[in-house]
Parts: structure tokens; C-alpha cells; sequence
């Protein structure tokens, strides 16, 4: 079955760093685009970060640019998000996520979810 398992949250200071990474099974992990979300309580799901399947094309969101980066071994069928430079407001839950639009439909998968806490 498919499988994206998220790793690498936890607690830090604000300043300080996290990578996290997100392992996929059961797809063909090296057509898909992996991104990361984000939710944070009473806050909308946001797009955090996008990487296509080649690794070339890269997008992040306004808040995170310049701090954040993303990128993927599909050697290992593994997505990353480096954190830089965190800030309270990145608190929140990460999610992974692959998609690939098909033509004819698209093809979806969420992780469970890493928790993020960003200390003062």
C-alpha cells in the first residue's frame, strides 16, 4: 500500500534548524511532485514548499524563502525540507505530499504528519 512516512519534527529554539524527511512506498515516487504543507491551529493548510520529479523546479512559499529548501533523492524515494532560521510562526504540523496529474485524473498521497514547535 502507499505509504508516506514523515520523520525529523520535534522541538527547537527559535533561530535554530530542522530537516525533515518524508519517505515514500507503494508509488512510483520518481514521477511524482513531493511537496510539503503546513498547518497551524485555527490557520488554513499551506504550501510550504514544491519540487518536481527531476529535482530541477523548485517553489516555495513567501514565507519560508530564503530560509527553507527542499529537495528529494529518488534513490532512496525521500523527500527533505531543511529549516533554517525558524520562527515561532513556522509551528506547525508538516505534511508530505505527492501528486501527479495523469492526464486523465490525478494522483494524490498525504503523510500523517510531523508536529513542528518552535521555541522562544
Amino acid at each position: 500500500q502507499v505509504q508516506l512516512v514523515e520523520s525529523g519534527g520535534g522541538l527547537v529554539q527559535a533561530g535554530g534548524s530542522l530537516r525533515l524527511s518524508c519517505a515514500g512506498s507503494g508509488f512510483t515516487f520518481t514521477i511524482y511532485t513531493m511537496r510539503w504543507y503546513r498547518q497551524a491551529p485555527g490557520k488554513e493548510r499551506e504550501l510550504v514548499a514544491s519540487i518536481g520529479s527531476f529535482g530541477s523546479d523548485t517553489i516555495y512559499g513567501d514565507s519560508v524563502k530564503g530560509r527553507f529548501t527542499i529537495s528529494r533523492d529518488n534513490a532512496k524515494n525521500t523527500v527533505y525540507l531543511q529549516m533554517n532560521s525558524l520562527k515561532l510562526e513556522d509551528t506547525a504540523v508538516y505534511y508530505c505530499n505527492a501528486v501527479k496529474d495523469f492526464g486523465r485524473g490525478v494522483s494524490e498521497y498525504w503523510g500523517q504528519g510531523t508536529q513542528v514547535t518552535v521555541s522562544s
